[in-house]
């Protein structure tokens, strides 16, 4: 089944692709790779929440939060080659807005992760960095990059 097909029987839909906030692309294609830029969890356009885990927001929370990020890197490459292009998913960077002492940056980014397999199966298994940072972007809780082999 193809991924657009399992985005739909999910019922997933990929949002229009957000205009970059500085001077970079949202993705650029070198060779079989495409390399995302930072996404963050904009839907509509605007945040879909701020502030950080373990204080204003939660795990289960941001999971979700990290979920609209995948959708959002996803509608990137979409953008750029055809999300059915994708032969796999080869590595997630996950940023994690977090308060002192919240040390469950993996846990958050299991939304992403697990999102991914859903939608690829095996080729959505992938390898992956879950990096806690005191801030990010805009107020963002969360921020995910994809290395993708088309």
């Amino acid at each position: 089944m193809s991924a657009l097909a399992r985005l739909s029987e999910l019922g997933l839909v990929l949002p229009p692709v957000a205009t970059p906030a500085g001077a970079y692309v949202p993705a650029v294609r070198t060779g079989s790779f495409v390399f995302t830029a930072g996404q963050l969890p904009l839907v509509g356009g605007a945040m879909a929440a701020t502030g950080k885990l373990g204080a204003e927001i939660d795990t289960a929370q941001g999971q979700r939060l990290a979920e609209t990020c995948v959708l959002n890197a996803l509608a990137v490459v979409h953008d750029l080659v055809g999300l059915d292009a994708v032969v796999r998913v080869v590595k997630v960077v996950g940023y994690v807005a977090s308060a002192p002492g919240f040390t469950a940056q993996p846990a958050v980014l299991n939304g992403a992760s697990e999102l991914l397999g859903k939608i690829f199966g095996q080729a959505g298994r992938h390898a992956r960095s879950a990096v806690g940072v005191a801030e990010l972007p805009l107020g963002a809780p969360v921020e995910i990059e994809l290395v993708v082999e088309v």
